[in-house]
């Protein structure tokens, strides 16, 4: 199979198994690039994604985006990004066609509040994954940050210059080369 369309194949597939936005997409883009096609380490899924959500726009399609890149460049770039979008841009368009006879359906409307739930634990399970092997202090500063950004309205973008600045001040400190 070529390689550009088995990245977007693998892709389709999370576009389309995926309900509740970007943060749902990343445990199926774990699974599927590191343990299911073993095209990525962890480290770099996990530097990937850190990148991804630094990034302007949305998570899931930076991270598909840079996954794409990082196995075959440009093309994989924008094969693994058509196979994410397609999906929910098939079915945007489809709902918009037919928004006003499903709008003020209750069958409809039950089936996304059952859903909810099942999204929110879709978003925890990487971020618990993520904590493993992680020192108790880094999740108390990850617990921290979530709590000043959720409850304090802090903007994300400065805590993740001012992550940025101590992680260099801390490597300088230790004594460690930062390499370009």
């Amino acid at each position: 199979m070529n390689r550009y369309f088995e990245l977007f194949c693998s892709f389709l597939k999370i576009g389309v198994f995926t309900f509740g936005g970007g943060y749902a997409m990343i445990p199926i883009i774990q699974a599927e690039v590191i343990t299911r096609k073993g095209w990525i380490k962890e480290q770099e899924f996990l530097d990937l994604l850190t990148l991804a959500q630094s990034a302007p726009g949305p998570i899931s399609l930076n991270t598909a985006v840079f996954v794409g890149y990082k196995m075959y460049g440009y093309r994989g770039a924008l094969s693994s990004l058509l196979g994410v979008v397609l999906p929910s841009f098939t079915i945007l368009l489809f709902v918009a066609i037919f928004f006003s006879h499903i709008r003020e359906n209750p069958i409809v409307d039950a089936t996304f509040r059952g859903m909810q739930p099942i999204v929110v634990a879709i978003m925890l399970a990487p971020i618990l994954g993520f904590t493993k092997g992680m020192h108790w202090s880094m999740i108390a500063v990850a617990a921290a940050i979530t709590l000043a950004i959720w409850h304090f309205g802090f903007s994300p973008i400065y805590l993740l210059i001012a992550g940025a600045a101590v992680g260099l001040l801390w490597a300088a400190a230790r004594g460690e080369e930062v390499q370009r």
